[in-house]
């Protein structure tokens, strides 16, 4: 009994086990699939996931290139002029009052001081045929002018048009009434003699003296800061290939005050000679040399102011010669009062152009003469 049991148990085990491995071999050959399936599905799985999660950026937009910005233009630099000689000056001097000063010309006041340095100079016969300027300073001032003088009535009348101030010594009853009667910026030494000085080295009346560190402070004391006016229209200057006039003779009175002038191409200037010999600077010792040489004709008579006092035209009309760049041109001035500016035109009647520098304008009388040679 125990022998059968132990057989059939032995037989079911050995039956069983074949079934199983049989099983196993059968299962084995479709569970490899499966894993590889399983794999693969893994595989496809996470990189479906992959893909979700890590998207694919969208192209960068091209990125635009910097460019250095080009550093701002700099402003031009401003540009002065002088409302006086038309010169390139600084803002300051653009800005200054206009000083007139009376400068003697007797042969007794020369060699004259500070005149080179003039903006403008109005020369005539003060009396007996004796010249005397009239200079008007802006943008320079000299350290040494005179010798000082007297003013007359028509120098007035030029000074007007400058709305400058006026240092002198005295004057005609005439003159000396319209400066002091308002309307005008008085320097008269008789009233202001701290700013005025005699020299040792030359006997009176051709002596007084002055500088501009005295006239400067001198307007400052008064409040004369300022002059509002309208200088002489201005051009480039351009020396003539071909000039027509390099020797002028100008004739006011007698051969002491007779002028010449000599045109010096390479500097496009008049150099200045009268009673035979060069008109020096003291200081400088350079002969003066303007820009532009005005000659214009004036009605010239005798007055009895305190006593017969010389009388000119200064206001009114007539002929003119204008000297610049080697060359002359004809024309006429005019003047209208005391306060308008001299206009020169040409024979079309066109406003005459100056060239920028020192003016020198001599009122002949009318029955003087100008010449000149090419």
């Amino acid at each position: 009994m125990y022998m059968f049991r132990r057989r059939l148990y032995a037989g079911q085990s050995f039956g069983h086990s074949h079934r199983v491995r049989s099983w196993i071999r059968h299962h084995k050959k479709i569970a490899i699939p499966g894993a590889v399936i399983f794999v693969l599905l893994l595989g496809v799985g996470g990189f479906a996931v992959f893909k979700l999660t890590h998207k694919k950026a969208p192209p960068a937009a091209p990125v635009a290139k910097k460019e250095t910005p080009k550093p701002a233009a700099a402003p031009a630099p401003l540009v002065y002029h002088s409302p006086l000689t038309g010169l390139e000056v600084t803002k300051d001097q653009s800005e200054r009052p206009v000083t007139g000063i009376m400068i003697e010309n007797s042969p007794d006041a020369r060699p004259q001081s500070g005149m080179i340095d003039a903006g403008v100079v109005f020369e005539a016969i003060a009396e007996g045929g004796i010249t005397r300027f009239l200079t008007l300073f802006q943008e320079k001032g000299p350290t040494l002018v005179g010798p000082v003088r007297s003013v007359r009535s028509y120098y007035v009348d030029w000074l007007g048009a400058f709305d400058a101030g006026i240092a002198h010594v005295g004057g005609s009853a005439a003159a000396l009434q319209t400066v002091r009667g308002g309307g005008f910026k008085d320097l008269d030494q008789f009233f202001n003699g701290g700013y005025y000085w005699r020299a040792t080295d030359r006997y009176a009346p051709h002596n007084v003296y002055t500088s501009f560190e005295k006239l400067n402070a001198l307007n400052q004391a008064k409040g004369y800061t300022h002059s509002n006016f309208t200088g002489f229209p201005r051009k480039a200057e351009a020396a003539s290939a071909t000039p027509n006039a390099t020797k002028i003779q100008i004739n006011i009175s007698s051969g002491l005050y007779d002028s010449t002038y000599a045109y010096d191409k390479s500097s496009n200037t008049y150099l200045r000679s009268e009673g035979g010999a060069p008109h020096i600077d003291r200081e400088s010792k350079q002969q003066l040399h303007p820009k532009v040489v005005i000659a214009m004709k004036v009605q010239e008579s005798t007055v009895l102011e305190d006593g017969y006092r010389e009388n000119i035209n200064a206001i009114g009309n007539g002929d003119c010669w204008v000297f610049q760049d080697g060359n002359v041109q004809h024309g006429t001035w005019q003047k209208a009062g005391i306060h308008d500016q001299i206009i020169f035109k040409d024979d079309n009647n066109s406003s005459l152009k100056l060239n920028p520098g020192q003016t020198w304008i001599a009122a002949v009388p009318n029955a003087q003469s100008v010449t000149w040679q090419p």
